[in-house]
């Protein structure tokens, strides 16, 4: 996590697009809002999209935009998410749904600075600052012919790698302390040790997102505690029989 720092630091003032990669939950969105505002475009909007959520017709709609009656349905024009950011930062999360098609789209936006919203002849410039973030490596995706080499490279220049919450040791309760101290109001509970043993040998296959999940669960049901123990909490505990 000091490597991460360290490059939110030297990359924040850049311009060029930068590439955020870690297993979900571990703090993706996080680190690009970070890079936003720590930099120059901390004023502007900070806009994301997640390509995974959308076909590919409504993902080129979306991020382009298009004229009124470029396509069934399109009763009125639309900016597109590229105008919407403005000259603040556009995240791509999971840009490795991106069909073929739209990476190429995406490759001569990021090259040229152009674009034409759909149903439009007028190119558009970009001024936004360009995001990704995958939850996989890219070079398995290339590897399998989905995500163009061009691309990549072009998006490699600058990477960032979230590490996984059960690599990060003691971390774990450094960040489950931050949002203790963050939710849990002017007193928190503390963390019994052993509560803390199991959870620095817990997987935490959901990373960050799983611990704040924990956390919230036991200042929700267990108010008032002082001192939070393995039987408050849902990690490690023993299944029911029959369940």
């Amino acid at each position: 996590m000091q490597a991460v720092h360290a490059s939110l630091a030297r990359f924040a003032t850049r311009e060029e697009p930068v590439l955020i990669t870690g297993e979900t939950g571990t703090g993706k969105e996080v680190v690009a809002r970070q890079l936003h505002a720590r930099g120059p475009r901390a004023g502007r909007p900070f806009v994301a999209l997640n390509c995974a959520a959308l076909s590919e017709s409504l993902a080129e709609a979306e991020l382009f935009g298009h004229a009124r009656g470029a396509f069934t349905g399109a009763v009125k024009a639309n900016a597109g998410l590229l105008a919407e950011a403005d000259d603040g930062t556009l995240l791509l999360d999971e840009i490795d749904s991106l069909s073929p098609r739209l990476q190429g789209m995406l490759l001569r936006v990021i090259e040229y600075g152009d674009y034409h919203p759909l149903g439009e002849r007028r190119a558009r410039r970009l001024r936004a600052r360009v995001l990704a973030a995958c939850n996989r490596p890219l070079t398995q995706a290339r590897a399998e012919g989905s995500f163009r080499n061009d691309l990549y490279f072009r998006l490699h220049r600058l990477a960032i790698d979230l590490p996984p919450l059960r690599a990060r040791g003691e971390d774990i309760l450094l960040l489950a302390r931050h949002f203790l101290a963050t939710l849990g109001g002017p007193t928190p509970p503390a963390l019994d040790p052993a509560l803390e043993r199991r959870w620095l040998e817990h997987p935490w296959e959901g990373n960050v997102r799983e611990l704040r999940n924990e956390v919230e669960y036991l200042l929700m049901v267990h108010a008032g505690e002082t001192v939070l123990r393995p039987a408050h909490s849902r990690i490690g505990a023993a299944t029911p029989s029959g369940s």
